[in-house]
């Protein structure tokens, strides 16, 4: 099949963006760049209450994308949930993840929105259900990594292989000196566990923590660095435009990223890019794909002191730090779009 058209299916939090967002952007570009005609779809997403997961599922599946203004539309490629549910006879998914909250956060303390109450199980067993069929019924299923690989095989019964892709900034992104900070990036909420850092920042002698993202959480992480006695070491930064992210981690000793069970992590590949090492967490998912400790960074429990102690061995030793970020640097140098997109658009 001559394959000319394709649009990228992504669902949108109003005045949110994050990894998902980047991801579908990036795979336009990537496909335009290629000599493909290629849109980006996007429906507005709420979560809350349990029937407007269910109504914004049904609003994808009533939308048809086998054609537009009278052209054909080849492929549609969907990514996170609800976004699958949209109707093509050509459906590839790539999958970032499932509405986690009613599967493997359900009953844990970074979910809210579902217990192990019996309205709760009913709606997720429901949700389950659908997104089966919704994915099941896909030409070609892949996701963005192994987290999420086995996610979809342990509760959906669908076996996809991983694609990983490069960051958005990869091409920019560069080797800098070893300052005196380590760096954390991402949306400050629990389940990023930002918490960690700062508590471990705090159990460093002279080490800073530099903390770049916006979130709910920000305001309870700064008055932790105050009761921690480190509000002069923890500089939260919000926001940043690409620049001086560049800058902070080419600039920066090493990258303390400790999410639970993250799903892939840019920032794993952004410090690796900037040959800084990955300080991660046992329990931290899809890093564990690409950080392995001693090699190209530090894995420990998730425990401050812990992830202290493989912060002070950056400190102490500059040489091995500097090392082990080159060899992240080599392996993240690896990752590129080309076999994403030929694995998305193949027969």
């Amino acid at each position: 099949m001559d394959i000319r058209t394709v649009l990228v299916c992504a669902a949108q939090v109003p005045l949110s963006h994050g990894g998902a967002e980047i991801l579908a952007g990036e795979l336009v570009a990537q496909l335009q760049r290629r000599g493909y005609q290629a849109d980006l779809v996007r429906l507005p997403f709420k979560w809350y209450p349990h029937e407007a997961l269910f109504e914004h599922a049904a609003a994808w599946r009533l939308i048809d994308l086998s054609e537009s203004g009278g052209q054909r539309i080849d492929r549609v490629i969907a990514t996170k949930f609800p976004s699958y549910f949209v109707r093509h006879p050509e459906k590839s998914i790539w999958l970032v993840h499932q509405h986690r909250a009613a599967y493997d956060l359900c009953g844990t303390p970074f979910c809210n929105d579902f217990e192990w109450t019996e309205m709760d199980v009913a709606a997720r067993e429901r949700l389950i259900a659908l997104d089966t069929q919704m994915i099941g019924e896909a030409r070609r299923v892949y996701t963005i990594g192994a987290v999420t690989s086995r996610r979809l095989e342990r509760y959906n019964g669908i076996s996809a292989p991983p694609l990983h892709h490069p960051p958005k900034l990869a091409g920019r992104l560069r080797p800098g000196p070893q300052g005196d900070y380590v760096l954390s990036v991402g949306r400050l909420e629990t389940l990023k566990r930002v918490e960690l850092a700062v508590r471990a920042i705090a159990r460093t002698r002279h080490l800073r923590l530099v903390v770049v993202g916006e979130g709910s959480q920000r305001g309870s992480l700064e008055r932790l660095a105050e009761e921690m006695g480190a509000a002069d070491r923890v500089d939260f930064r919000g926001t940043v435009d690409d620049e001086e992210l560049i800058g902070l981690y080419s600039n920066a000793l090493g990258v303390l990223f400790a999410p639970f069970d993250e799903d892939y992590g840019y920032v794993t590949l952004e410090a690796f890019l900037s040959a800084k090492p990955v300080v991660t967490c046992r329990d931290s998912g899809g890093v564990l794909e690409f950080v392995t400790d001693g090699v190209n960074g530090r894995v420990a429990e998730p425990d401050p002191t812990a992830l202290a102690d493989a912060l002070e061995t950056l400190a102490a030793d500059r040489a091995r730090a500097s090392a082990m970020g080159e060899a992240g640097r080599e392996l993240a140098r690896r990752i590129t779009w080309d076999g994403v997109i030929e694995k998305l658009l193949g027969a």
